[in-house]
């Protein structure tokens, strides 16, 4: 998935919002919340410590760049940051390792995800992709 979208020409369709030198940010397919971001190197590795320095200064600078975009564009209660690195932590791409950012609301889970095993997100991909796309188009004043 993450190999696929970082070659990729077609953005929109890959869900691709950002490319920098080392990393990109990608809208997550599945997303628990409207606005769910992905940081990931272009690189495929599955630790965090295969990454050189400028790779991951990129990384947590894209971080950094995208919970204030998230705030901007969806005021958000929350942010939720999150790695996991290996299918026992839970990931669910353990092979290339990306970094979740998130905005969260109080009271934004409800009984859907446990009970249905379905989630309800109140926007489309193709809109988050829209909104942010565009707001990262201001990265360079960060």
């Amino acid at each position: 998935m993450f190999c696929d979208a970082a070659v990729g020409s077609d953005d929109r369709e890959s869900l691709v919002v950002y490319r920098g030198q080392h990393c990109f940010v990608i809208l997550n397919r599945y997303p628990y919340t409207s606005g769910h971001l992905m940081v990931a190197p272009y690189l495929h590795v599955s630790r965090l410590s295969e990454v050189d320095e400028d790779a991951a200064g990129e990384m947590m600078r894209l971080t950094r760049f995208s919970e204030k975009t998230l705030g901007g564009v969806y005021s958000p209660d929350g942010i939720n940051l999150g790695m996991n690195m290996g299918e026992a932590a839970g990931a669910g791409i353990e092979q290339h390792i990306h970094m979740h950012v998130l905005p969260r609301w109080k009271g934004d889970a409800n009984f859907m995800t446990s009970v249905g095993q379905t989630r309800i997100i109140p926007e489309v991909l193709s809109d988050s992709w829209d909104k942010l796309h565009a707001a990262f188009q201001n990265l360079s004043r960060f």
